[in-house]
C-alpha cells in the first residue's frame, strides 16, 4: 500500500524531480500510518493479500464467467420469448462463516445478470431469480467453495 500511495503521488504530480520523490516518501508513509491506525490494514493482510493474489484472480475470472454465461441466458430468455420467465424467491443457508466471505457471495450473486440478492441474515440469504432455471442450484455455487478456502486460508474478517 505504502508504495501504491508514492506512485500515486508521484503521478498526480506530472513529473519525477528528487524534491517531488522526497516529499513522496514522507507523504505516503503519513498516509499509511493514517490507513493502518483508523481503517482496520496492517501489512500482515497486505501480505496475505499477496500470497492468495492467485486464488482472487481465479474467483474474478468464475465471477467474469458467471456473470457472462447468466448474460446469455438472460438475452435468450428476453429475445426469444418462448416461455414465459417464472420469477421467484428462493432462501438457503449458506457454510461460509465470516461477514466478509457472505459479502462477497451476496455481491457474487447480485452481479450475475437476473438474480439479485434481497436478504442477507446472519448465514440465509434471500434471492430474487428472473427465472426458474436461475434459481436451480444457487445453494450450490461455486463462488461458494471458493470464498471458503480465503476463509480457511485467513482472509475476512
Amino acid at each position: 500500500m505504502y508504495i501504491l500511495y508514492f506512485l500515486l503521488w508521484v503521478i498526480f504530480n506530472g513529473q519525477f524531480t528528487a524534491e517531488i520523490a522526497i516529499f513522496g516518501v514522507f507523504i505516503a508513509a503519513a498516509l499509511f500510518v493514517f490507513t493502518c491506525k483508523f481503517m482496520d490494514y496492517s501489512i500482515k493482510k497486505e501480505l496475505s493479500f499477496y500470497k492468495n493474489i492467485f486464488k482472487e484472480i481465479s474467483y474474478g475470472i468464475l465471477l467474469v464467467k458467471e456473470v457472462v454465461k447468466a448474460n446469455l441466458f438472460v438475452a435468450k430468455l428476453i429475445l426469444t420469448q418462448e416461455t414465459e420467465p417464472e420469477p421467484m424467491l428462493v432462501t438457503f443457508k449458506s457454510s461460509l462463516k465470516t461477514e466478509t466471505a457472505r459479502a462477497f457471495l451476496a455481491n457474487a450473486i447480485t452481479l450475475t445478470p437476473g438474480t439479485i440478492t434481497v436478504n442477507l441474515d446472519e448465514d440465509e440469504f434471500t434471492v430474487h431469480c428472473l427465472d426458474r432455471d436461475l434459481a436451480e442450484g444457487i445453494d450450490e455455487l461455486e463462488f461458494q467453495s471458493r470464498l471458503s478456502e480465503f476463509e480457511k486460508g485467513g482472509k475476512g474478517k
